[in-house]
Formats: structure tokens, C-alpha cells, sequence
């Protein structure tokens, strides 16, 4: 009885701790409600599952406990009647999960023809970002060109990046109410970009090229964390992103340098074209 009665309380408390918790997400601050909607049923089937299975549990010890002359007990190891039900409920409850995690990935990886793109750059431990000049388009980098004076790795031989621009170890700016593409690379180890109100979030894989995409929904400052073990200073690999208005952010815009000033860029050569 005691057993039982464990049992039966750790599966309400569970319940009533999951209601009155002060403890939840951070405000949302992007498009992504679906990621909160497909955890909360998460949530749901999850929690129903295991109050069922504790209670069912606790049920079982009441039911069949030990009584002086209990008379004779019934063996039975198999019963393809509750096998079939249990395969078929298990499915049911998988599928309910499955199905909303798969149409809100479908949409993660589908990013609007509009949106602006912001290169996120990750390496032991702090953050950088590049975003196009006025031509609208990131120029090509590749880990073979990094060094002090090209810390983000533009290619040399493309005109494209002449205008880039970069933040290193500073905030990021971004509009409110634009989607933005985020691509991400790292230079060293494995990163990951997160920022709770965002709910999106991406690994930074060492020697890929990964993207996420966003539409900041209010303005504000988030922190900006690292989602992914990744050394000693992990910790400490901590920035800042900044969703503004659309006049601040291009009177922020307007103040960033270029990534590679105009006289680094090399110009090839007959024979390299």
C-alpha cells in the first residue's frame, strides 16, 4: 500500500508541478510559434502517457498484493488482445508527435525568396557576423584564406565581398518584421547558434555551411548563447542581437566597416579567369 500510494502521488504531483510552475519559456520574439506549438502537444501525449502508465502501475500493486488466502493465481504471458491494443495506441501517440514536428521542419528549411542574409561566423569563443554592402550579396570565402587580416576567410579573388560588411565579437542588428536567412559557419569546433525568444537554432559544423531562417517579430536586445559544448570558454561564448526598427537599423548599417577594405582586393589575373 505504501508503494501504491507513492506512486499515486508522484504521478499528481508531477501534474500539478507542470501547472504551477514559474518556470516556462521566454516570451517568443519570431515567426516560430509552431515550435512551441509542437512541443506543447509533445507536452501533452507525453504527460498523459506517463500518468497513465504510473497510475496504472500504482493500481496494479493495490490490485494484486499479497492477502492471506489468496487462493490460486492466474498465469498468463501472453494476450495478443492488450498486444495488439498497446502496438496500436503506441502508434497513434508516435504519429501525433511526429506529424507537427515534421510540417514545422518543412517550413524551417523553406526560406522566402525575400528574406536578407546574414552570415553567422562561430569560433572559440565568440561570435561574428557578415552581412552584404550594397550590392546585396555575400562574397565566397574559404577556410584556406584565414589568417589575422582575413578573419572571416573572403576569398581574395572575389569582387563580391569587396563590400561586405563585418562585426566581430559586437552585436548583431536585424529589422523587425523581415525575414532574415542566417548562414552559418564555424572555424573551428562545434557551435551552435541559439537565442531562446527566437526558438530556431542551428549546429555550426565545421567544414559546412548550415542555415536557419527567421522573421524577428518585436524589437528588443536577446542574448545570444552557445547551444553546443565546445571547450573550456564555452561558457563565456555569449553575444548580443539587437531586432530594431527599420531607420535604426540602417543608421546602424551605415556605421559597420567593410569586411575587407577596397585596397585588399585582388583582382585576378588574365590567366585566372
Amino acid at each position: 500500500m505504501h508503494v501504491a500510494l507513492a506512486l499515486f502521488v508522484i504521478a499528481i504531483g508531477s501534474v500539478v508541478f507542470h501547472l504551477l510552475s514559474p518556470w516556462w519559456w521566454t516570451p517568443i520574439a519570431s515567426n516560430w510559434t509552431y515550435i512551441d506549438h509542437t512541443i506543447t502537444i509533445t507536452f501533452w501525449i507525453t504527460g498523459l502517457v506517463f500518468l497513465a502508465v504510473v497510475l496504472f502501475m500504482a493500481w496494479c500493486v493495490w490490485r494484486y498484493r499479497h492477502r492471506p488466502r489468496q487462493g490460486d493465481v492466474l498465469y498468463e504471458p501472453e494476450n495478443k488482445r492488450l498486444e495488439w491494443w498497446l502496438t496500436a495506441i503506441t502508434a497513434i501517440g508516435v504519429a501525433a508527435m511526429l506529424a507537427p514536428g515534421l510540417y514545422v521542419w518543412s517550413q524551417f528549411i523553406t526560406v522566402p525568396p525575400d528574406a536578407d542574409e546574414v552570415e553567422i561566423v562561430a569560433q572559440q569563443w565568440q561570435w561574428s557576423y557578415r552581412l552584404p554592402g550594397p550590392d546585396g550579396r555575400l562574397g565566397a570565402t574559404a577556410i584556406r584564406h584565414v589568417s589575422d587580416d582575413n578573419p572571416l576567410g573572403l576569398d581574395p579573388q572575389d569582387p563580391r565581398g569587396a563590400d561586405d560588411l563585418m562585426v566581430q565579437g559586437g552585436e548583431l542588428h536585424l529589422p523587425v518584421g523581415r525575414p532574415v536567412k542566417a548562414v552559418l559557419r564555424s572555424l573551428d569546433v562545434l557551435h551552435d547558434f541559439y537565442v531562446p525568444e527566437f526558438r530556431a537554432k542551428m549546429d555550426l559544423i565545421p567544414g559546412m555551411v548550415t542555415y536557419f531562417w527567421l522573421t524577428p517579430t518585436r524589437t528588443g536586445t536577446f542574448e545570444v548563447l552557445c547551444a553546443e559544448m565546445c571547450g573550456v570558454g564555452h561558457a563565456f561564448m555569449r553575444g548580443f542581437v539587437v531586432v530594431a526598427e527599420e531607420s535604426d537599423y540602417r543608421a546602424w548599417l551605415e556605421q559597420q566597416q567593410p569586411a575587407r577594405p577596397a585596397a585588399q582586393l585582388r583582382v585576378p589575373t588574365m590567366t585566372e579567369r
